[in-house]
């Protein structure tokens, strides 16, 4: 079992953890978020046509049949 810290010694442990973070300049954060939403965008085109490509083949196999 872990020692108890009391909570004096937490909030300087959690001070000294977040010092160490580094963190993404406002330029990272832009780039990063309009990759993302371009790869949303892709992925979103993406289905679109395999979903069409599908639903043609299908309608094209039931159109036999039917």
């Amino acid at each position: 079992m872990a020692a108890k810290t009391n909570p004096f010694q937490f909030i300087q442990q959690v001070r000294a953890e977040v010092a160490k973070v580094v963190w993404p300049t406002r330029r990272e954060v832009l780039l990063t978020t309009v990759m993302v939403f371009i790869m949303a965008t892709l992925t979103a085109v993406f289905f679109f046509f395999v979903d069409f490509l599908i639903r043609t083949g299908l309608q094209a196999l039931l159109g036999l049949f039917g």
